[in-house]
This record gives structure tokens, sequence and C-alpha cells, in this order.
């Protein structure tokens, strides 16, 4: 069972001047998946506090995943990209691709994603739309491939077989 952080970004629900929808629709998520939510924050849009948001969960709160939702557009202040890319050591890139892949059949909008997803430690990260409904979207997208990335970074997994049928040529 996955130790999970959520951090919402948003200078206007920092300021409490509107409610953080989606983090709230995270936190239903993660209940329902049975997983365990070791914290709950709602920064603001500023690279540093992002990126030491970050490094807190990663490092010290020991979140196995790590969800971000908002920051991830083209204004000005969106820096959640830049700040997960200031903290992981790795990308994982076909979780963002897959999530602007599947994004795209419901709005054009999903083309202006610059989310990413990484690897710091033994923590993943995903950054996630700011919008209640498309976190929620995106998150079902990858959902299923998630239990196993966990326990790949765990060091869970002792074997990977290829699939069936599959035969590797040298």
């Amino acid at each position: 069972m996955p130790n999970v952080a959520i951090i919402s970004i948003s200078d206007r629900s920092f300021r409490q001047e509107r409610e953080d929808k989606s983090g709230r629709v995270l936190q239903e998520l993660v209940k329902k998946q049975g997983w365990v939510l070791v914290h709950y924050d709602v920064i603001p849009d500023e690279r540093a506090i992002i990126a030491g948001t970050l490094r807190k969960m990663t490092d010290y709160k020991k979140a196995d995943l790590v969800l971000t939702t908002g920051g991830t557009g083209l204004a000005p202040r969106d820096v959640t990209p830049e700040a997960t890319r200031d903290v992981i050591e790795r990308e994982v890139p076909g979780l963002a691709e897959e999530m602007r892949r599947a994004s795209l059949k419901i709005t054009p909008h999903a083309m202006l994603s610059r989310a990413i997803c990484g690897i710091r430690g033994k923590s993943l990260i995903i950054n996630l739309p700011g919008s209640p409904k498309a976190a929620l979207e995106n998150m079902e997208v990858i959902l299923p491939a998630l239990p196993h990335a966990l326990e790949l970074l765990a060091g869970q997994v002792k074997d990977c077989q290829p699939a069936t049928g599959h035969t590797e040529k040298r």
C-alpha cells in the first residue's frame, strides 16, 4: 500500500481565494485505491517552494508517490515542470506522454500541458493539471501502470519476464 503525498500548486488557493477542488478529488482517489495519504498541502506557484516541497515529500516524508496538481500550463507563473526537473533524478516520459495522448481525445488544450513525471530516490513524482476533472482523467489513464511502477521503485519486483511469445534476438 503506497504512501502518497498530494501537493496543490495554486496562488489563489494558497491565498484562500479559491477552494482547492483538485486536491480534494485526488484525496478521494487515493482513499478509493486504499493508499495512505501521508501529506497534503497547498502551496504557491513559486519554483523554489515547489522544489523544496517535493524534496521534503520524497526525502523526509518518504512518499512513494507524489501527485502535484496545477502549474503545468503556459501562464507565466506555471513553473511546476521546471521545479520538478530541479529535483528528479530520472524522467518517466511515458506517463506524461500517455496522459497528453488520452487527454487530446477530450480537448485540444491537452497539447498545451507541460506536465512531467519523474523519479527521485524511490519516489515517483507526477505532475497533473490544475483542473479537478482533468487531474482525475489523467490519473485514471495512468492508474493501471502505477502499482507495478511503485513496486519496481521499491525493489519489490525481482524478475520482469517478457510478454508471452516475445523472443529477444541478439
